[in-house]
């Protein structure tokens, strides 16, 4: 995927969630983050991090404002993905492992082994998690659903605690499905 000129064209813009304040970037080529928070603050600095050029829009911006909504009805049914465009942007590796990450059903986990297993690199455990962590767009790209080998959770770059709200809601549902 080529990069954004410059990340120019780049605008965000932060809402209420369940899970605390959520940021939506979004590009010419679709979602290029989501990212979450307890402070709108630390979401305004996030985003200018990882897109320098970027500009906060507002709720007059219809296409942002419609992101912010789909997206944060996401967050709140995490089984619900949207069918909106999404700007993946990283190495190959990391492409792969977040493709596969789409590919893990709603309510299920798997292990980062398992999970390197099923992109065909074994070895590759590090790795895979490295990709996990370089994630930008949380919930939509389910990295919150890999888990340790011992089953336990480990990191989540938006948080454990986000990470064990969001898979505590999966399985209720899931299992409410059955």
């Amino acid at each position: 995927m080529t990069p954004f000129k410059q990340n120019t064209d780049i605008r965000f813009i932060i809402g209420p969630s369940c899970l605390g304040m959520v940021m939506v970037a979004l590009g010419p080529e679709g979602l290029a983050a989501i990212m979450l928070d307890a402070d709108e603050r630390a979401l305004q600095r996030a985003a200018v991090a990882s897109f320098p050029t970027a500009r906060a829009g507002s709720a007059d911006d219809a296409a942002l404002a419609r992101c912010l909504e789909v997206v944060t009805a996401c967050v709140e049914a995490p089984w619900a993905m949207p069918d909106l465009p999404l700007a993946l942007q990283g190495t190959p590796f990391q492409q792969e492992v977040w493709q596969a990450l789409r590919g893990i059903p709603c309510g299920h986990t798997i292990t980062y082994g398992e999970l390197a297993a099923r992109i065909g690199r074994p070895g590759a455990v590090r790795a895979v998690a490295g990709a996990c962590a370089a994630n930008r767009l949380a919930v939509v790209v389910p990295c919150h659903r890999v888990i340790r080998h011992d089953g336990n959770l480990s990191g989540y770059r938006w948080g454990v605690a986000r990470k064990q709200v969001l898979l505590a809601r999966e399985r209720a549902w899931r299992l409410g499905e059955k």
